[in-house]
């Protein structure tokens, strides 16, 4: 057996961080999910830095890979350079192999680097989940040119538009599609171990992507039918219309509905969610049968989050180009060993602070280039603090601070200027704006100074923001 635990990487794609049965939500059906969390620890803190660009998962999962802040990353993140020492990459060199399918969201030769084998995988942002453009695993690094493909993520029609890809996997759900690829792949390692194949013993990262909850919001039959109409409550931050234009009102993410938002329509929409979900814990828990069947499971880490929430009617949006917590707040469970059983950890957290976390759980360095900072010492006390607060940003247009449950967001649209402070202690759904509130005049002067460290800790180059923020 290895001497280093395994890892299995699974990430969902606009799963918010409620979205869990045990996490208090017993709307959603998601059993596998429900044991993951029981058998290790939960972060309920855990947030993406933000985006500089309307596909959010871009940079967010550049940021995983690399452990960069966001505008530490080359460009929005679609391109990963080979100064930037990616995690795959990084547990290659020290003695790991790598499995990776599913999306990827950069480009193909950080994906390349990153995984020695791997297949089927996505090259882009959505697609149809019934006939999912994909490339198998090419050894050499060396992936299809773009070539057109009938279908445009963007409107849902079918117009020609270039994709990379081997083959249209026509017919089987790309959720299934990618946990088939990773269930293949601990088996067929299974098979080589028990057949003597000693390089079947070296520990290994087997990272699955999915696009799944993601919009076109189809799943199998039996998934829809769970969530018959009236079963979902509607939140109480659902809006007809965002109460005021924030510089990302006119976006693919919010033509899905019409305006203003119809509760029938919105309710269609999150129990398609839901469904979704569903679907995909069940598909979660056959990769965690196949773990059990290699007799690998106790010497595993298993990692599951998301690259960013999505509002579905909240405050009046769709999309995840905001700053709301329904779109920055991302869940997180690490379970494996030495990771404490059916614990909570509520410390404030990056999505890029995962890979130097996992370097110092399997004692390795941290390469020079990873910016993110190591939650272990948090995990092993639940007293520790990890970071003191969080930046937040969106586009041009928004930035923000969360500190202690307080969180402020400032937005600077055109000549309009727009200020939220919300108390998420007693105001957890965003609703009512501190702002104006003279017994929040002393943390709302603290938080504007910390939002200010934004620029000069991180160098956001949005220079007219700032300036037009200080007028």
């Amino acid at each position: 057996m290895n001497d280093r635990p395994n890892i299995i990487f699974l990430i969902n794609d606009d799963q918010r961080f409620d979205t869990v049965g045990a996490f208090n939500n017993p709307e959603v059906i998601t059993p596998n999910l429900d044991r993951l969390v029981e058998s290790g620890t939960v972060f309920s803190n855990v947030h993406v830095m933000g985006s500089h660009c309307d596909a959010v998962c871009m940079p967010s999962r550049a940021m995983i890979h690399s452990g960069r802040t966001l505008y530490h990353l080359s460009g929005n993140g679609e391109e990963l350079p080979p100064d930037h020492t990616l995690l795959g990459e990084h547990l290659q060199q020290n003695g790991y192999t790598t499995f990776g399918c599913g999306k990827w969201h950069n480009d193909p030769a950080s994906y390349g680097r990153s995984f020695g084998d791997g297949g089927p995988v996505f090259f882009g942002g959505m697609d149809d989940h019934w006939n999912m453009p994909v490339c198998n695993h090419h050894p050499d690094g060396k992936y299809p040119e773009p070539r057109l493909h009938n279908w445009d993520p963007g409107t849902g029609k079918s117009e020609m538009i270039p994709k990379r890809y081997d083959r249209i996997a026509h017919g089987v759900h790309a959720t299934t599609l990618f946990a088939d690829g990773v269930r293949e792949y601990l088996l067929k390692r299974r098979r080589r171990r028990e057949g003597g194949d000693g390089s079947a013993e070296m520990p290994f990262m087997a990272y699955c992507a999915f696009t799944a909850p993601h919009d076109p919001r189809t799943m199998p039959s039996e998934f829809r039918n769970r969530y018959p109409a009236g079963s979902i409550t509607t939140p109480p931050n659902a809006m007809p219309e965002h109460p005021f234009d924030n510089g990302a009102l006119d976006i693919r993410d919010e033509h899905l509905a019409a305006l203003p938002r119809d509760p029938r329509v919105i309710d269609q929409h999150n129990r398609e969610y839901f469904a979704m979900l569903t679907h995909m814990d069940a598909e979660v828990g056959r990769i965690l049968d196949a773990l059990e069947a290699t007799g690998e499971r106790d010497n595993t880490i298993i990692v599951w989050t998301a690259d960013h929430g999505l509002s579905v009617g909240r405050h009046g949006l769709m999309g995840k180009q905001n700053l709301y917590e329904h779109s920055v707040h991302v869940p997180l469970v690490i379970a494996g060993p030495g990771i404490q059983e059916n614990e909570v950890r509520n410390q404030y957290i990056y999505l890029l602070d995962i890979y130097p976390t996992l370097c110092e759980i399997l004692d390795l360095p941290i390469p020079a280039s990873v910016e993110g900072m190591s939650f272990l010492p948090s995990i092993r006390n639940s007293r520790t603090i990890h970071r003191d607060h969080l930046h937040l940003c969106y586009g041009t247009t928004m930035r923000g601070v969360k500190r202690s449950d307080l969180k402020l967001i400032e937005y600077v649209v055109g000549s309009q200027r727009h200020t939220q402070l919300f108390d998420l202690t007693n105001d957890p759904h965003e609703l009512r704006s501190r702002h104006d509130d003279p017994q929040y005049a002393a943390p709302l002067s603290e938080l504007r100074r910390l939002l200010v460290a934004w620029r000069d800790v991180y160098d956001d180059p949005d220079v007219d923001f700032w300036e037009r923020l200080a007028e």
